[in-house]
């Protein structure tokens, strides 16, 4: 709980700032950019002088298997407030399966540890409360970047919060215990990125506005399930395959460290 009560204080207080964040040359599509800005320059010395060198030590010196083992785990934790948002966001089918997911894994997979329900068929899905919201018709607000957990918008920046009740990590007590899976889960994500920020290095002349527009059309892209309509309102240019979706630089699991590509915390 303690964890969670950090998260909601520290994004509550993102929020208040960037109100005061605007002014004369604002951008219109992004009216928070001064603060963003700031912000993204935070997370990415932050990034640079912590959370990098610490996950490239356990990317080369912590066993494959281990890595692995670690990743599915929190895979697994991912599912539960994946099958919650399927669920309120009507499709009971999705939310049976990730059901499912979390049943075989959490009993056959040794706590999660191991992936069986993958190989058995049953897909992944990586739906949060921010997706639900959207769904339901709620606009995403301004863009926002968060201190540590990096892009987000408002919407999904409530969405977030409310995932932590449903996140079974949250209420392991006592409370250093629960900190320290919570940093855990930070180096295993932030390593997983190592590749995809040399990538956006190499690639991006403006870093803030490359990640920036990523992570806005991606999450357009999973709220709409691959079927985005076009810019006149028509019909959606159809279904497309998850795997087809243009690369986002971060993850955003909820809940995630700031990464200099776009994630929550499957």
């Amino acid at each position: 709980m303690m964890v969670l009560q950090r998260l909601a204080v520290a994004s509550l207080a993102a929020l208040a700032l960037a109100g005061c964040a605007t002014g004369p040359n604002a951008n219109p599509a992004d009216p928070l950019e001064p603060f963003n800005r700031g912000v993204s320059t935070f997370n990415e010395k932050l990034d640079t002088y912590a959370l990098k060198p610490v996950a490239t030590v356990y990317s080369d010196y912590t066993p494959t298997p281990v890595q692995i083992a670690v990743g599915n785990f929190f895979s697994n934790v991912s599912d539960v407030y994946s099958a919650a948002n399927n669920l309120l966001q009507g499709k009971p089918s999705r939310a049976a399966e990730d059901t499912m997911r979390v049943a075989i894994n959490s009993v056959l997979g040794i706590g999660g540890l191991i992936d069986i329900a993958t190989p058995a068929g049953l897909p992944k899905y990586k739906e949060d409360f921010g997706q639900t919201m959207g769904v339901w018709g709620v606009p995403a607000g301004p863009y926002l970047v968060l201190p540590l957990f990096g892009p987000s918008s408002v919407r999904d920046t409530a969405g977030m919060i409310v995932d932590r009740f449903s996140d079974p990590t949250t209420y392991i007590s006592p409370w250093y215990a629960g900190l320290g899976l919570q940093t855990v889960r930070v180096i295993d994500t932030r390593a997983q990125l190592l590749g995809a920020s040399s990538l956006i290095e190499a690639a991006a002349l403006d870093r803030y506005s490359f990640l920036r527009d990523s992570y806005l059309q991606r999450r357009n892209y999973l709220i709409h399930d691959g079927e985005v309509p076009d810019k006149d309102g028509g019909a959606p240019d159809g279904k497309q395959d998850d795997n087809s979706a243009p690369a986002q630089p971060s993850a955003p699991e909820p809940a995630t460290p700031t990464t200099p590509a776009s994630p929550k915390a499957g």
